[in-house]
């Protein structure tokens, strides 16, 4: 459907998404143009490692925001590994400055390995880009 005649455009804003393990971290990139996400890659590294991985890849995409997927039970309460994935919510809030979004991720890797995906944790942040980007769509 076309913007109303003066409306202003919204430029496209681009995004990293994460979907947070302990042992591993799955990134995607994408944008609010295509509407689409991409796998990246899956981080192996912990601590201080995983956060100049991170850094290599927000240097190198130079996204708008960020993206993290939080883990929730199915009726939709908290638990340990909630906690972990918005800690890291603020980790990267803190560190790199960018707008941080969290996404319900309840089931994506799950869905990721149903659909065959070679790199699950990838993939399942493909997943967690797209509803996000969806989300986005909806709200203009």
């Amino acid at each position: 459907m076309p913007e109303p005649a003066g409306a202003a455009a919204r430029p496209a804003r681009s995004f990293l998404a994460f979907d947070f393990g302990t042992r591993r971290v799955g990134v995607a990139s994408g944008n609010t143009l295509l509407e689409h996400a991409k796998g990246l890659r899956t981080i192996a590294a912990e601590g201080q490692a995983r956060f100049a991985a991170i850094e290599r890849l927000i240097g190198e995409w130079r996204p708008d925001a960020l993206v993290v997927g939080v883990p929730l039970h199915p009726d939709g309460a908290a638990h340990e590994n909630t906690h972990r994935a918005r800690r890291f919510a603020r980790q990267l809030h803190g560190r790199f400055g960018l707008p941080v979004h969290e996404v319900d991720e309840r089931y994506t890797t799950t869905e990721a390995l149903a659909a065959g995906a070679r790199d699950a944790d990838a993939a399942a942040a493909v997943l967690i880009l797209e509803q996000h980007l969806r989300a986005q769509g909806e709200a203009r």
